[in-house]
């Protein structure tokens, strides 16, 4: 028996379920534009880094990301994906009591529950378009932490700044952490205003995680990074993980794709516009869409087998029924080139779900 993908871009497992090999992946939301063609160059041209350890501070990088990030480079700690740094965060302050809302990306309650830590969760509501309410302040633990991803992963929805200082400020007074995963955000439109990492320097609570694997489309490559003003905490989350877990290549690639100069901009412009319209095509084709900020959308369809269908025609989406507080026939689609966005409409078009609903 195959297990489920406990993530999108899980190929081999539509490999051996279905027997095909040539799949256009809607389960994994990444950048449509691409790796950037610098970063491409860079790791065609990195098989000689093969041979040596790579930096274990990531130095090159990490200055290369203070510019990007407009940070002290001192309050950036690279890892081995995003993911990686959850983990690693967890393991270092091994936490008691944690908030999580539901749904939202897996691998904070995975890591919260290596470390025995009682979670609680927030159910974010369909009807209120899976928004927070201002009541999410009095479920905080005191001496804990709380985990927060902007866009939400799968519902793709911005939290309100307001609310969020709210709760930075909640925590601050309870002694409690606030981990914030902004790996989407910089495919967001206007994501940059929306960045917590404004406050990093009177919040050394605070922890935000991003991501090149989203960004700059590389997640093979697996290279992710969190900021904090705290260098007690940061020490600890090093120290939490292996010396050397981001690969040479990866630093490389990361060098060069951050310092490209208007790929963000032209990212952003293509999501948005793609977006839109494969959100109204959608609600076009009877299904509930909603509103996304981000490079992904969540929609539900009465046809539970949708996923499987669409695989069958070399289409993979992210089938989001597992997910807490989500029921079967929640789907997550990325956005995609205006081609292949338009592939994934007709396949819809063809499949069992717009013959029988």
């Amino acid at each position: 028996m195959i297990e489920s993908p406990l993530h999108g871009g899980d190929r081999t497992f539509w490999e051996e379920k279905t027997g095909r090999r040539d799949f256009l992946d809607f389960s994994a939301s990444i950048n449509p534009m691409g790796m950037p063609e610098s970063a491409r160059r860079a790791l065609a041209a990195c098989a000689g880094e093969a041979q040596c350890y790579p930096d274990p501070r990531c130095r090159e990088l990490r200055r290369a990301l203070a510019a990007l990030e407009e940070i002290q480079e001192e309050w950036i700690l690279c890892g081995n994906g995003a993911a990686e740094l959850i983990h690693r965060l967890v393991y270092a302050v091994r936490p008691k009591r944690a908030l999580l809302p539901a749904p939202t990306f897996s691998e904070y309650a995975r890591a919260l529950g290596q470390v025995g830590c009682a979670v609680g969760e927030y159910a974010l509501r369909a009807g209120d378009g899976f928004a927070p309410g201002v009541d999410f302040l009095a479920r905080i633990p005191r001496q804990g932490v709380v985990f927060l991803c902007n866009p939400n992963n799968p519902t793709g929805n911005l939290l309100p700044p307001e609310l969020l200082e709210e709760i930075l400020d909640t925590c601050a007074r309870r002694g409690t952490m606030l981990a914030v995963d902004e790996c989407f955000l910089d495919l967001a439109e206007e994501g940059e205003k929306r960045s917590l990492k404004r406050l990093l320097e009177r919040a050394p609570q605070l922890v935000i995680l991003r991501a090149l694997t989203k960004t700059f489309a590389m997640p093979g490559l697996r290279l992710g990074y969190c900021l904090c003003a705290d260098a007690v905490l940061l020490r600890r989350i090093r120290a939490a993980g292996a010396p050397w877990s981001v690969s040479a290549p990866a630093q490389l690639c990361g060098i060069a794709a951050v310092g490209e100069r208007g790929y963000l901009a032209r990212s952003r412009e293509l999501i948005t516009r793609e977006r839109e319209r494969l959100q109204r095509a959608l609600r076009e084709l009877g299904f509930v869409v909603w509103e996304g900020a981000a490079n992904f959308l969540l929609f539900y369809t009465e046809y539970k087998n949708l996923a499987e269908d669409l695989a069958a025609k070399g289409i993979l989406l992210r089938d989001c029924g597992g997910f807490p507080g989500l029921e079967p026939g929640y789907f997550r689609t990325a956005v995609r080139t205006k081609e292949e966005n338009s592939a994934l409409l007709e396949a819809i078009k063809e499949s069992t779900a717009c013959r029988q609903y």
